[in-house]
């Protein structure tokens, strides 16, 4: 648990385990305990690894993140925070929504350096009104009578965010999500989601390393269909629509999410031997 200062921000983050780095960039609002919670059971028994968790600006402890306006600003902040913890090294990234996009944006300029990519329910365009998303929130199954133990606030919290209502997905919920987004700047968040797209073409280039892209059938967010207008640009991805999964796929098909990230990593391992 540390800082790191770079020049618009004073950027949090974790490290367990050590070896080829791969660096968590969560979504909009929560903070690295949403990345921690989902990818730390898939290094349960894997080693040589190294993963870093850090606090976008505005989002968890991260600090002195003021000036920076635009997605843009945010994107070289992560960048130069990446440059001084491995500065020189090849790693891997994992973008979760929001972070799937950054990851795009940092694909752009260095992609030879990166050994490969995961992106987990990822924001591909960033203008609300201009994304394929099909109609309205939607619930798959719910416990009711686990669900009659919360409070309302709780409840219409837990069943506007997952379309699997149950405990297991609400305590995962809760500890990996919620907590984040509880404790984010909003205001912050709001001012640079008014500049939320990068100002240059994000997608010109390929990535021929292997990839993951992990989509939510049931995602009333970001949906999944503007996927696959990318999808040329990424020959080595598997892409994969799950059902029974919105925005939060990583909690509401976790096995299938652990079996798909070990497949990545051990793609990534072959093809970089």
């Amino acid at each position: 648990m540390a800082f790191c200062k770079v020049r618009k921000a004073n950027i949090y983050y974790e490290i367990i385990g050590t070896g080829t780095p791969i660096v968590m960039l969560h979504g909009y609002s929560p903070d690295h305990r949403l990345m921690k919670g989902c990818m730390e059971p898939v290094f349960a028994e894997r080693e040589g690894w190294k993963r870093i968790y850090i606090d976008l600006p505005g989002m968890g402890k991260t600090t002195d993140y003021e000036t920076i306006n635009n997605s843009d600003e945010m994107l070289v902040a992560v960048v130069e925070l990446i440059h001084s913890l491995i500065p020189n090294e090849r790693y891997l990234l994992v973008g979760e929504s929001y972070g799937g996009y950054l990851v795009r944006g940092i694909l752009r300029e260095y992609h030879e350096q990166i050994l490969g990519a995961a992106f987990i329910c990822p924001l591909i365009i960033p203008d609300k009104q201009h994304r394929t998303v099909s109609g309205r929130h939607s619930i798959v199954m719910s416990d009711n009578e686990f669900l009659s133990a919360l409070t309302k606030q709780q409840l219409d919290d837990f069943s506007s965010h997952q379309v699997v209502l149950d405990e297991y997905n609400w305590n995962r919920y809760s500890t990996e999500v919620l907590a984040g987004c509880t404790i984010a700047d909003h205001e912050f968040l709001e001012k640079v989601q008014k500049n939320y797209g990068f100002t240059f073409a994000v997608d010109k280039m390929t990535f021929d390393k292997p990839s993951i892209f992990l989509l939510g059938k049931q995602d009333s967010i970001v949906g999944y269909k503007d996927a696959f207008d990318i999808l040329d640009k990424f020959p080595r991805a598997t892409f994969t629509i799950l059902d029974k999964a919105g925005h939060n796929l990583q909690i509401e098909q976790a096995d299938l999410f652990n079996s798909l990230m070990h497949e990545w990593l051990e793609r990534v391992a072959e093809f970089n031997v």
